[in-house]
């Protein structure tokens, strides 16, 4: 990275202590946060005026090559979906096409303001590749898929360890590597038990998708006799290093569970809905001191990207769900966005707040708009008012991703090329 400075002048700052004034970044990092800094003290300067600054949203729940099978099945049971959509065109995929997908995905979370996120999948270095052109930040995971299988099973950890050993604290730190084991039902105990030594041995989180639908549940109580993480428990699978996506249908032993193993769970509402898996009870989670954060899971179930959107609809689903206006405030849902974000991955030291010494993943909001306006309250306007094209600019890692919404990493109209001829020859051999 070469050595360069970037003054955010005169700006509203949220998710940090001081609310309005002026952030110096220098190389990766925030250096001073002040209202007495004045333009001659950086190489670049951004003018604040009428805009917000905030964490960059982190996204704790993807599967960004999804993004070429966008629309493809829409309004369908998550198990039909899977088994006569999803998996099909997943048999035929390709590094290529993986990389065209996250090129995608990546463009967009970078306009919708997401400067660090979560991915399970498959092809994860040429998926890194696309990351590392993006300038985002993220923890990827192959999803290991063994059907109790041992020869799978073999397979699945000599691809994670080739790419934990590829692409871990690459791209100047950026990206980093997880276990990602993509459930209870299609990973076996010995899979399962495994990753959580590999995970101790190489230090890395465990990425794993947990009480999703029903229907998942009573598979795994048929054939463990026991609730998802009731079994998980049981296994010594569990602690503070794994992220469990959805967890919807949770028994009162299973919420203790969580709970004691400091277990970090991620919220896809969106998803959740599309599909009809259910109502995760987030309030009430948070209340008991779980760290929820928020997640979008991929294109094909959601069917974007945008952290912004995802806010507004865990914020309003959770009041409508427990006939509580005053659940799941703006507050908390902005939070659950950003630094409950960053302690999902183990990241809280570094992004998910505003603070000297952390690094300057961060984003700016232009609030000079109709639907914006009059202008109050921020946060409550980021939650039940915004959308993700109201971010202005992107920084990750003290570099200028999005400036005054043209995005400077990517050519957008190559990707976006890129990826509908990937698309379109994805569904021609499917």
């Amino acid at each position: 990275m070469e050595n360069k400075s970037i003054l955010i002048k005169d700006i509203a700052i949220l998710g940090g202590d001081l609310k309005k004034g002026s952030v110096l970044i220098e190389n990766d990092k925030i250096t001073t946060i002040s209202d007495k800094l004045n333009s001659k003290d950086a190489d670049e300067v951004i003018n604040g005026y009428k805009k917000v600054l905030m964490p960059g949203f982190v996204n704790t729940h993807t599967h960004v090559p999804m993004t070429l099978m966008r629309g493809l099945a829409d309004d369908l049971p998550l198990d039909t979906w899977l088994n006569e959509y999803i998996w099909p065109m997943e048999a035929n995929l390709s590094g290529e096409y993986c990389y065209a997908g996250a090129l995608l995905g990546c463009l967009e979370m970078i306009k919708s303001g997401t400067t660090t996120f979560n991915d399970m999948y498959f092809y994860m270095d040429d998926v890194a590749r696309a990351i590392e052109e993006s300038g985002l930040r993220s923890v990827l995971s192959h999803g290991m898929i063994d059907l109790f299988d041992e020869e799978k099973r073999k397979n699945e950890f000599k691809e994670s360890i080739r790419i934990i050993k590829k692409c871990h604290n690459t791209a100047e730190g950026r990206i980093q590597v997880a276990f990602g084991p993509h459930s209870t039902y299609t990973c076996s105990p010995e899979l399962l038990e495994e990753v959580r030594k590999k995970a101790d041995k190489y230090g890395v989180n465990i990425h794993i998708h947990v009480c999703e639908t029903q229907n998942e549940v009573e598979q795994v109580i048929a054939a463990q006799g026991k609730r998802p993480f009731e079994y998980l428990d049981e296994l010594g699978f569990l602690g503070e290093d794994v992220i469990a996506a959805h967890a919807v249908w949770l028994s009162e032993e299973e919420k203790n569970i969580i709970k004691n193993n400091n277990v970090k769970l991620s919220h896809n509402p969106s998803s959740n809905m599309k599909l009809a898996s259910g109502i995760s009870p987030v309030d009430e989670l948070i209340k008991r001191g779980v760290c929820v954060s928020l997640g979008t899971d991929g294109a094909a179930s959601n069917n974007n990207l945008d952290m912004v959107e995802e806010m507004k609809i865990a914020a309003l689903l959770q009041k409508v769900h427990n006939l509580d206006s005053m659940a799941l405030s703006a507050k908390k849902v902005f939070e659950m966005s950003t630094i409950n974000g960053a302690r999902t991955l183990g990241l809280e030291n570094e992004i998910g707040t505003i603070e000297v010494g952390k690094k300057a993943d961060v984003i700016l909001a232009d609030m000079n708009s109709a639907h914006l306006t009059p202008y109050r309250h921020p946060i409550s306007h980021l939650v039940y008012a915004a959308n993700g094209s109201d971010i202005n600019t992107v920084i990750c890692n003290g570099e200028i991703l999005m400036k005054d919404k043209e995005v400077v990493t990517l050519e957008e109209a190559v990707v976006i090329d890129i990826a509908e001829n990937a698309a379109a020859e994805l569904l021609s051999k499917s």
